[in-house]
Parts: structure tokens; sequence; C-alpha cells
């Protein structure tokens, strides 16, 4: 490891050491709450060896984002803290700093993207910060950002890129060790690296043979690359669900830490992400986001690559109601649960009926049915119904399906 200056010191290209954790762990006592460990019977049973999940996602803020910026903010000057300070963020990061300086008594600037979720634009005004709706993306809201710093000299507290930010985040590490010292294995989302990083460095120094496990969605995922060319790259028209995790290069002073200190980075598909989510409301009731829940959309995915026992780190549960909506339709699609067809049929008296009875027969739930009559695709007596059912599985989704066929029905999706 390199030679290290001071906690305090304000050099931000800096490492993080052992130490640093720990006394970010001093400061954060009785700011951070220490969250809780909860059992998981059913991931336990699919990798055949106990799976805890470490809660972030029941955090103040709802994410470990608190940690480290309550750590970066504390550790300004008199000076640096009478200017303020600003940020970026579409949600977790806003809600950490404007929290965190409120209890420090800094003033805070947040900016944020237009389209960002109505509550955590709410919730971040709560926490005492000045909202600042700019830019249609990230990248457009973070330059108004530093402009704005550069403009008026607040201090600028980047989400992840900053020894202190990684020091705070670490601490998340610290509290593995302390509650499950049997793991053999973490698994932790990756955006900039800023959480998985100071949980390798606070892991790794104390134990060893733990393995930590990254992942990233597969629609951005700019560490798998960056790590081949071993430095950080840029990668560009980020598509995922997962917003708390969807950032195009990672950072500097992470990355050093993740290329030396993580076993694996692995990633996950959107469909993946989506059976987690709906995993984790339905068996361990936790309300977790997207990039919470990637660690269990690997160990879905993979099983058997994690040797346990497993921590499964869910980062955060800042997820707005329309998009949960949204996701847990795609996580019930994506598991056999939830089928959308549309077939023809001949348009006469009785002939809707006809059709939902034969659904009957096959217990299939109908949840909507739109019947269209009128277009120029279809004939003088045809008629074209869309169906959305709810359904028990795969099996169950091939067994419709070929009810209807036999009917003499034409399903077309």
């Amino acid at each position: 490891m390199l030679a290290v200056m001071s906690f305090r010191t304000s050099d931000p290209l800096r490492t993080v050491i052992l130490d640093d954790i720990r006394g970010a762990q001093k400061m954060l006592s009785g700011v951070a709450r220490t969250t809780a460990m909860e059992g998981s019977r059913h991931l336990s049973r699919l990798i055949g060896s106990p799976v805890h999940f470490k809660c972030e996602n029941l955090q103040r803020t709802g994410s470990f984002k608190l940690r480290g910026a309550y750590v970066r903010i504390a550790g300004l000057s008199p000076e640096e803290r009478a200017a303020g300070v600003v940020a970026a963020s579409a949600g977790n990061h806003a809600q950490g700093v404007a929290l965190a300086s409120s209890l420090l008594g800094v003033r805070s600037t947040v900016f944020m993207p237009v389209g960002a979720p109505l509550p955590k634009v709410a919730a971040t005004r709560e926490y005492g910060a000045e909202v600042r709706m700019h830019g249609q993306v990230v990248d457009e809201t973070l330059a108004a950002a530093q402009e704005y710093a550069e403009k008026t000299g607040a201090v600028f507290i980047h989400p992840f890129d900053h020894p202190d930010i990684i020091a705070g985040q670490g601490t998340v590490g610290l509290e593995i060790l302390e509650q499950c010292p049997e793991v053999r294995t973490i698994v932790v989302g990756v955006g900039g690296g800023g959480l998985a990083a100071g949980i390798a460095v606070a892991v790794k120094l104390l134990r060893p043979d733990v393995r930590i496990i990254g992942v990233q969605a597969q629609g951005a995922a700019c560490y798998p690359p960056s790590l081949a060319a071993g430095r950080p790259v840029s990668v560009d028209a980020l598509q995922t669900m997962a917003d708390g995790i969807k950032v195009g290069r990672p950072g500097d002073v992470p990355f050093a830490i993740v290329r030396e200190l993580l076993d694996d980075v692995v990633t996950v598909s959107e469909d993946e992400l989506s059976s987690a989510l709906l995993l984790c409301l339905e068996r361990a009731k936790m309300v977790v986001e997207p990039a919470g829940a990637s660690p269990v959309a690997a160990l879905l995915s993979r099983p058997e690559a994690f040797d346990g026992p497993v921590v499964a780190v869910l980062s955060g549960g800042n997820v707005d109601p329309l998009l949960m909506q949204r996701i847990l339709t795609h996580g019930m699609a994506a598991a056999g649960r939830y089928l959308s067809l549309r077939l023809r049929l001949t348009d006469r008296p009785g002939a809707l009926a006809t059709l939902l009875a034969s659904l009957s027969v096959v217990d299939a739930n109908v949840l909507d049915v739109s019947h269209v009559r009128t277009d120029p695709r279809l004939g003088l007596t045809e008629a074209e119904v869309e169906l959305h059912l709810e359904t028990k599985g795969p099996e169950h989704c091939t067994a419709v399906r070929s009810v209807l066929r036999e009917a003499g029905y034409t399903v077309m999706s």
C-alpha cells in the first residue's frame, strides 16, 4: 500500500488506509446507523450456504451515502465550511450531502437533473439543501455544480472520487466484519467505486481471505474495460434502470483500490435486476432500489460462484414509486409470472367471453383486456385483443399459449 498523508488532508490523490476508516467510524458514531444484518433463507437454500443482507437501505437518508458525505464535510477547514458546499446528484448523494451539511451547520447547494424523481428532490430540500434543477442528464448537472463551485468558492463534494468519501463508505466493511465474522464473500454494487473501495480496504487489511465481488449493470459497466486497460476509461450510452450505479467512468482514487483489492467485477442484466428487486420485496420484505438489488441479482444468476457465508450489501432503498411499479411488472415478466400477448379472433357476439373462458380453464388471471376492432391490418370480421395476465411461472406461460393455439386463436406475441 502506498504511503499516505494524515486523515484530514485535502489532497484528493492520496489513497486510503485502515486507520482512515477507523477514524471515520468514530466520527460517524451517533450520526450514521449501524444498519441491520438480516438473513435470507431463500438465497441461503439457493447457494447452499448462509446469505445475509447488510441493510444500508435502512440507513438515514435511505442509503450508505450519508457516511462518506459526513466524513468529507466534517474534514473541511473552518474557512471551507464558511464557503459552503455544492454537489450534483440525481438522488442518494444529494440527500447524504444535504443531511450531513445540516448536521454540521454548513450551507449546501445541490444541483439535480430536471428529470430527477420528485420524492428525491423533496427529500433533499427537507434535509436542508438549496436545490437547483439543471440539465437533462447527470453530466450536465455535474458541470453546472462545478461551475458554481468555481464562481462562489463553495467546496465541491464528489460522490465517490475522494479519500474521505471512501473512508466513510468503508465503515460498512468494518460493520460487516463485526456482525458476521464468519463471512467468506462480500458482494457489493459498483458505480464509481467508492463503496466497493472502502469496503475492500476495511476488509482485506483485516481478513485477506474474504472474497469481495463487485457488481455492475451490463448497460453501465465501466469497470471491466477499465480494469482490462489498467486505467479508468469512459463508456458512453449508459442504459440501465439502476441509477445508483449508472456511472460512465470510474473515479481515479477508487479505481486504484478496486484494481488492487477486489477479487472480481461481474455484470447483471436488467431482467436479473428486476427479478432481484422483486425477490427483495416479496421474500425479504425489503424495499430496495435497483442498484441496491444488484448483489442479489448476481447471486440469483450465478449461485454456484459464491462461497458462503455471503454478505450482500443492499446499498439503498430510494426508489421512485412509479419506477418501482414498472420494475415489479418487468420482474414478474422475467420470472414468468406476468404474460402480455396479442391475438386475433372472429368479431362476433360472445367471442371475447369465449376467449376469457379458455383462459379460466388454464387458471390464468386476467389483469387487463384491450379490444381493437378498427385497424387497417384487420379484416372486416376480425378483432385484435391485447391481454395482460398473471401467471405462475415459465411453464404456465407455455401452457397458456398452447391452450389458446389449440382453441384456434392466432397468438402474435
